[in-house]
């Protein structure tokens, strides 16, 4: 797919086609990351970032703990955990 290069106001623009929005899993405002390569230029949705208060706002804080949490002691890493 070739896409034209375009002057925004003082900058150079272009544009994504709507299947090609879609085909990268990205709405309008979505972010992208550009990473450049030897054989030209990759753009990929951007990773978002969670704060802990984003995080946090996704928990029920009166959920009950789990019943076997102090099994959780001691226990040794299973995948890439930091312990």
């Amino acid at each position: 797919m070739e896409l034209a290069i375009q002057k925004w106001g003082n900058s150079a623009a272009v544009r994504l086609p709507s299947t090609l929005l879609s085909q990268l899993g990205v709405a309008l405002g979505d972010k992208l990351s550009a990473d450049m390569r030897p054989d030209g230029l990759v753009l990929r949705p951007a990773r978002k970032t969670y704060s802990l208060a984003d995080l946090m706002a996704q928990c029920d804080l009166k959920a009950a703990p789990p019943v076997d949490a102090a099994s959780w002691e001691g226990a040794k890493p299973v995948g890439q955990e930091v312990w």
